[in-house]
């Protein structure tokens, strides 16, 4: 009970703190600075949808006094190192240094190179990059910010303003068209509880009757009985149940999608690219495909979860399983403890006795290649080749490697 309490006190006092910066500015925040996260993503790999909620949480989405008069994002103090311009803030203590930049673009570079060139941060390199939470803990472990809630708070705003799409789009899993404008959050208690994450974007549907995927469907708000929806629609309360996948109960337990005839074998679409927080049941409903069709598609089991970032397939049979979030939660369980430098009974030949050798297991993914992985890891392709006994340099997805890193 006490832990409950707890929980729901500090769940209470981050919302206070998020909606401190109005959601108005932080959306222009986000669709002003994207660009620059995508661009940084590429270029180090530290994950966009975590530098974005960096410069929100820091600028207080670009209104804070230091963003004004440094064009610092990032917070990042002046250091021993730092020959540039600077400025003097109060922080943690009177009049201290923090670095000036000449734009917004040069604190983005900086921050970026900050974090990518200090050995204290090398452990996050070694993360999965669609793995926020993971990055958010990661960053205080190394002691980036002194707030206490500081991880809490930036995977509350990757959660809140769909921040993750951003990695999605650098890694080249999400196309730039496909992003979802996030443009209100939802202040109201009621409907926070029954989201998924705590808090959720508004979207909007039409009133009455419309179409998904040439599918009959209206937008059915939380509370409301599923036989006054049968009576309006004069469907039968069996089929309405069927048709949605539903449970045998009266009163919908959220705001939903209810389908008013059977969906469809295959989608409108080619793709789903899985967001944080969707499951297989979400994907169906908003893409009006059968839940029996799309397992099959993508040759899972009832009850298998695909994990965030992956690719769903719609119309044509996957080439190969998406990878669980299961399975996901084991690698980054292992790529952890794998931070930790131990001496490996398994090590590189020419690697020197007096290194300690690291191995990663790495589940290839969509489209990646042996060169991506090898500068993911900065490790030459002949050695990934020779580790794990490779003859050419085709890879599939979901195939393990090792790999051995200093």
């Amino acid at each position: 009970m006490k832990l409950k309490l707890a929980t729901f006190f500090i769940s209470i006092a981050l919302s206070k703190i998020i909606y401190a910066q109005n959601s108005a500015d932080v959306i222009v925040y986000i669709n002003t600075y994207k660009s620059f996260a995508i661009a940084e993503m590429k270029r180090t790999g530290i994950p966009a949808s975590i530098i974005l909620a960096q410069g929100i949480h820091e600028t207080e989405a670009g209104k804070s006094d230091l963003v004004k008069r440094s064009n610092n994002h990032f917070g990042i103090k002046c250091k021993d190192d730092w020959t540039g311009s600077v400025v003097y803030h109060d922080d943690d203590q009177r009049g201290e240094c923090f670095r000036s930049y000449s734009s917004p673009l040069d604190s983005y570079r900086d921050h970026s190179d900050f974090l990518r060139n200090s050995r204290r941060y090398d452990f996050l390199f070694r993360l999965e990059p669609l793995n926020y939470e993971a990055w958010a803990y990661g960053l205080k472990k190394a002691g980036y910010a002194t707030n206490p809630k500081y991880p809490q708070i930036l995977i509350q705003l990757v959660k809140n303003y769909t921040l993750q799409q951003y990695t999605l789009i650098a890694m080249g899993k999400l196309q730039p068209a496909d992003e979802t404008i996030v443009k209100t959050i939802s202040t109201d208690r009621q409907e926070q509880a029954g989201s998924d994450n705590g808090f959720h974007t508004t979207r909007q549907y039409p009133s009455g009757e419309f179409q998904i995927n040439n599918t009959r469907v209206v937008f059915i708000k939380k509370g409301t009985s599923l036989l006054a929806v049968s009576g309006e629609y004069n469907i039968p309360l069996g089929k309405l149940i069927d048709f949605n996948d539903l449970k045998e109960e009266d009163v919908l337990l959220q705001d939903q999608l209810i389908y008013l005839q059977r969906k469809r074998k295959t989608g409108a679409n080619e793709f789903h690219i899985v967001q944080n927080g969707e499951r297989l049941y979400n994907i169906c409903q908003a893409e009006a495909i059968r839940c029996e069709s799309l397992l099959t598609l993508n040759h899972l089991l009832l009850g298998e979860e695909p994990a965030v970032g992956e690719k769903i397939y719609l119309r044509t049979t996957a080439p190969a399983k998406p990878l669980l979030e299961a399975d996901k939660n084991k690698q980054a369980s292992l790529v952890l403890q794998s931070t930790v430098p131990v001496i490996t009974e398994t090590k590189e030949k020419d690697a020197p006795a007096s290194i300690p050798i690291n191995m990663i297991t790495h589940i290839v993914q969509a489209n990646e290649t042996l060169y991506s992985i090898s500068k993911k890891y900065d490790v030459e392709i002949e050695k990934i080749q020779k580790w794990n006994k490779l003859d050419s340099l085709n890879l599939k997805t979901g195939q393990e490697l090792v790999i051995y890193k200093n």
